[in-house]
């Protein structure tokens, strides 16, 4: 079991190229912490630096109290998990599995043993003797999660290793292996550029852009407090909707209002922060979940209520997605209760804002001002 700490770290490529900029990061022992991002955005790389494959240009990486900076790969105590599976095709699946503790000439037994485990924690048993090219793609990820366990490492790297599966398949192995953390309690770094996996999966999420750390927090509260406009748009599906408005104030009121449209806010909004701002413009954002077209609501709710032309109507079973328009020009995305929506498309639809569940951004820095 270890803990790890990223101190200053950088990444830098000949060209000038930065990849990662002054990482800072502490990871306690048995913690299942996700890297989020864009395509380019530095958590490979940042994983590879942890793992060893990448040196670092500046910063120290520490697993438990060792700096690794300069030690092997081989020596760190670390397993990775790849996107490819990088399994052997001329093996077994038992021989994949086995290959590494044969390399450090561990005896027979424990090699046996070890694969065995494994095996029947991620029911591979019966594989154990079939080459990768009979395995499907489900399969050979089990494999490869195997491989690593019977290293017994005391961290778990993950670089996307979901990404090559359909969607039915991840879902099941997003299960299972968060089942696998919990059994192993191991310490686990997970790279993925899909918000889906990172929410339902890590116990903290780091997300990142352009090489820097935007947030580090639980699911819960990147969902519900995000610092700035890029984290509240990645985290979140369908997106959340950002509005170019305007702040006003009236005594102790607080007014938003945009596209002829003007919505109360609570009291609790009534704080200095917004209060400053007066007759200045916000990026206004609001989840698709916190519009509403159930007319009671809206009936009660008359100072959030506004009109929309329906454009798309998404029936999804459990949800169902609107897409509207309002004066024309300002399209939102709803998610809405199909028990009680009557939408269609052509409508005119009466929405509602639940006003408790808004964010205020500045539109300048993009930074929230409040949610």
């Amino acid at each position: 079991m270890a803990s790890l700490s990223f101190q200053h770290v950088y990444k830098k490529y000949d060209g000038g190229v930065v990849a990662v900029s002054d990482f800072n990061l502490d990871v306690a022992d048995k913690e299942f912490v996700i890297l989020v991002g864009p395509s380019g955005c530095g958590k490979s790389t940042t994983l590879r630096m942890l793992a060893g494959l990448e040196d670092i240009s500046e910063g120290e990486i520490y697993i438990d109290d060792r700096c690794v900076n300069d030690v092997l790969p081989k020596d760190r105590d670390i397993a990775m998990v790849f996107q490819n599976y990088a399994l052997y095709p001329h093996m077994s699946v038992r021989d994949n599995m086995a290959f590494a503790l044969k390399l450090r000439k561990m005896p027979k037994d424990e090699i046996n043993r070890r694969v065995q485990e494994a095996a029947k924690i991620l029911e591979i048993e019966h594989l154990l003797d079939r080459k990768p090219k009979a395995l499907s793609g489900g399969q050979r990820q089990r494999v490869a999660l195997g491989r690593a366990i019977v290293r017994d490492p005391k961290v778990f790297l993950m670089d996307e290793p979901l990404s090559n599966l359909d969607a039915k398949l991840r879902v099941q192995m997003r299960v299972e292996i968060t089942k696998l953390h919990h059994r192993l309690k191991t310490t686990f770094v997970y790279v993925t550029h899909d918000q889906t996996e990172a929410m339902t999966m890590g116990t903290r999420i780091v997300v990142m852009k352009d090489g820097f750390i935007q947030q580090v927090d639980s699911p819960t509260e990147l969902y519900d407090n995000p610092v700035n406009t890029f984290v509240a748009g990645f985290i979140g599906m369908p997106p959340m909707n950002f509005i170019n408005a305007v702040i006003n104030v009236e005594g102790s009121d607080v007014f938003i209002s945009f596209e002829n449209v003007t919505i109360k806010l609570p009291e609790r909004y009534a704080v200095e922060e917004v209060m400053e701002r007066d007759g200045q413009e916000v990026i206004f954002g609001v989840r698709p979940e916190a519009l509403t077209d159930d007319i009671t609501y809206v009936t009660d709710h008359p100072e959030s209520a506004f009109t929309a032309d329906v454009d798309v109507v998404e029936m999804l079973g459990a949800e169902t997605y609107l897409y509207v328009t309002v004066n024309g020009s300002l399209p939102l995305t709803c998610r809405v209760d199909p028990t009680t929506s009557q939408s269609a498309v052509g409508q005119v639809v009466d929405l509602a804002v639940d006003a408790n569940r808004i964010h205020i951004f500045d539109k300048d820095t993009e930074q929230s001002i409040i949610s």
